[in-house]
């Protein structure tokens, strides 16, 4: 009866845990940027440094949309990121240390960001050694309440990130698209479809004269059913004229966007100032307060004299520190974006084949350039290749280019050879052929 007991309560108790968890009501730990007010309700993170940094975060990845560049951002800007310590005696304390990739993922996901209440994303299994398991249950099976309190962005901004993490995952689904730009000369890297089947084409990588040359292969019956490939299109002439559409398409609009990418490039810079600004200020607060409490402590008592002079010592380091390496951070960005680049853009603008056939514009922006202004593009060869293009819109135009001399064909075994090379086979299991 007590064991029966003990599992009814344990029911109850759970029961209700779900039943508030159903009303919103429940409180559950929250991620850094947010707390709970005297009512129990959760609210942004009073500490405005601590608000601009998760907007400065989500901000970076919709230009990005990748994790890693966003990490790879934070870290080139000198800009640190909250954490808040869950246990320990710090517990509650806020850290502020470098974005690591997998901190920026728990972010990305994190449906509370956009002012969602979720419970049941885990689920935990105890093992009889002590120890757990964690499993991620399906967004199925999930608590998920939207728009309960205040976030950093809104709903259709969280689903729009999700669907390209998952787009960014290139070992989930049959559709691999909008992947980030990658490494690597190919224009259309991502954006090929097959004309034959429908299906997204793959870029492969051959050397020719000392360069890598891109051609679009659609593998995946290939891959997945041991089907013959489908085709296989030569790349480096439709890149070349995918780059004479962009030149032709976008002059006219050059200095327009040129003054655009000026005062963006100003808005940014005067952001992630703003943002080691408060950096130095908070190293500040910390070296005056490890000062007043140095100054209101009894000198005769050496033992906590001593460690407390010790504390405001290290506070100073800390704040010369910041406050050199905000100075250093502050004159390089003067120098990267001075009167005299300033003309430069400007004079690019206004000839942007110079801009785009720049060696010094390296492969993945062209390709950002590409994805501005082009959604997809399907190419089918049968004694020449018909490129069809669609650009952002629904604007379509198509093109028909010849064949190259040389052109790699698909290496193709007949039907015949493979049906002797079997008839062998089959006889030397057979041992009719020694």
């Amino acid at each position: 009866m007590s064991e029966a007991e003990l599992h009814v309560i344990k029911s109850r108790l759970q029961g209700g845990i779900l039943n508030k968890a159903n009303r919103g009501e429940l409180q559950c730990p929250l991620p850094v940027g947010f707390v709970y007010d005297a009512a129990n309700h959760p609210v942004l993170d009073p500490d405005k440094q601590v608000q601009e940094s998760l907007r400065h975060f989500f901000e970076i990845f919709t230009r990005t949309g990748s994790a890693m560049a966003t990490m790879k951002a934070f870290h080139k800007e000198k800009v640190l990121f909250p954490r808040r310590l869950k246990k320990g005696p710090r517990k509650g304390d806020l850290l502020w240390v470098e974005l690591t990739h997998s901190r920026a993922l728990q972010v990305l996901h994190n449906p509370r960001y956009a002012g969602a209440f979720v419970y049941g994303r885990t689920h935990i299994r105890k093992m009889p050694d002590g120890g757990e398991v964690y499993r991620l249950l399906p967004r199925e099976e999930w608590i998920l309440l939207p728009d309960v309190h205040a976030g950093y962005i809104t709903w259709e901004e969280y689903e729009c990130n999700q669907r390209r993490l998952r787009e960014n995952a290139q070992a989930l689904g049959r559709d691999r698209r909008k992947s980030p730009p990658r490494e690597g000369p190919a224009l259309l890297q991502g954006l090929v479809l097959c004309g034959l089947c429908g299906n997204r084409m793959t870029v492969r990588y051959h050397d020719r004269a000392g360069r890598q040359v891109p051609d679009y292969v659609c593998q995946r019956e290939g891959i997945e059913h041991g089907q013959p490939l489908c085709q296989r299109v030569p790349g480096e002439q439709i890149d070349k004229t995918i780059s004479d559409v962009l030149v032709e398409s976008m002059t006219p609009l050059a200095l327009d966007v040129a003054l655009a990418v000026q005062q963006e490039i100003q808005a940014r810079m005067e952001e992630v100032d703003h943002l080691r600004r408060k950096q130095v200020e908070r190293a500040r607060y910390e070296c005056d307060l490890a000062q007043r409490r140095y100054m209101h402590v009894d000198p005769a008592n050496r033992l906590v004299a001593d460690a407390l002079e010790a504390e405001w010592n290290n506070k100073l380091r800390a704040l010369n520190e910041a406050q050199e390496q905000y100075d250093r951070q502050r004159q390089a960005d003067r120098v990267e974006v001075d009167e005299a680049q300033r003309t430069r853009i400007a004079a690019l603008a206004t000839d942007f084949p110079r801009l785009w056939q720049d060696p010094n514009t390296p492969d993945r922006e062209r390709k950002r350039m590409v994805r501005l202004m082009i959604d997809d593009v399907t190419l089918l060869k049968r004694g020449e290749i018909a490129m069809h293009v669609r650009f952002k819109g629904g604007a379509t135009k198509s093109f028909t280019l010849p064949l190259p001399l040389g052109a790699p064909e698909l290496r193709k075994t007949d039907a015949a050879v493979i049906q002797e090379i079997d008839r062998l086979l089959a006889s030397i299991r057979n041992g009719k052929l020694l």
